[in-house]
């Protein structure tokens, strides 16, 4: 069975104007990633990852070249059309949570559905099912300050997976974590791409980036070097 590409690049330009000069961020970036992969963009600062992050999460968009979601060409979407597109095909989870602090766990994670416009019961009742296979089932009704650092971004990961989106776009998803709470949560990872998630990691961690069943690596805004991990750090959960 072939392959099913979610994710194309093609000529991938992204610059940035600095008084007169024009910094050079992402140069000609070709590459595709397909459904249920597991991706690590890894680099040093100022490789490109973020840039190539945000574009690739429709929170940026290329100067030129395309960047082809799900058979869609969005290089070119308007700001509303990209956020409606964020919120049906991408699920985020930031390094700082990004939780609202005066709402429970289950208000965070039902936080999107609201965009999609979801009855109130239809909300709650998909939050608790994701809280509950993030392991939270039980901390529903704690807010953020609550909760340890671990469950925040378990929080984090429910809110992203809550909308059954396409791809799941982590952006250095323990950087705020003890070395013991990060194998958790890459635990947490490992088994929701066993579901059949799609997962692009940016990270700067090469034992995190180990996780990922592949990884791209950039350098200067090109990829040094695109390969299949054969020695993948897997945790049972």
């Amino acid at each position: 069975m072939d392959k099913e590409v979610i994710i194309q690049t093609e000529k991938l330009v992204r610059n940035f104007s600095l008084g007169k000069q024009t910094i050079h961020v992402l140069k000609a970036l070709d590459f595709s990633i397909n459904k249920n992969e597991y991706v690590a963009l890894m680099g040093p600062s100022g490789s490109g990852k973020s840039t190539l992050m945000n574009i690739l999460g429709c929170l940026d968009t290329p100067t030129s070249g395309k960047y082809i979601l799900n058979k869609q060409d969005v290089s070119a979407l308007s700001d509303d059309e990209l956020a409606e597109i964020r919120n049906k095909e991408i699920g985020f989870v930031f390094q700082t949570f990004n939780l609202l602090p005066r709402s429970s766990a289950l208000d965070n994670v039902a936080l999107p559905l609201v965009y999609a416009g979801m009855s109130k019961e239809d909300r709650e009742k998909r939050a608790l099912e994701v809280l509950e296979q993030v392991g939270l089932g039980d901390r529903v009704q704690h807010k953020p300050n609550e909760l340890s650092g671990g469950q925040r971004q378990r929080v984090a990961v429910a809110r992203a997976m809550v909308n059954k989106p396409s791809i799941i776009l982590a952006d250095e998803p323990t950087g705020n974590l003890d070395s013991k709470t990060s194998y958790e949560i890459m635990a947490l990872f490992d088994a929701i791409h066993r579901q059949g998630n799609t997962i692009i990691l940016v990270t700067h961690e090469e034992d995190i980036a180990q996780h990922a069943h592949r990884i791209i690596r950039l350098k200067d805004g090109e990829i040094e070097r695109d390969e299949l991990n054969k020695n993948v750090s897997s945790f049972a959960t």
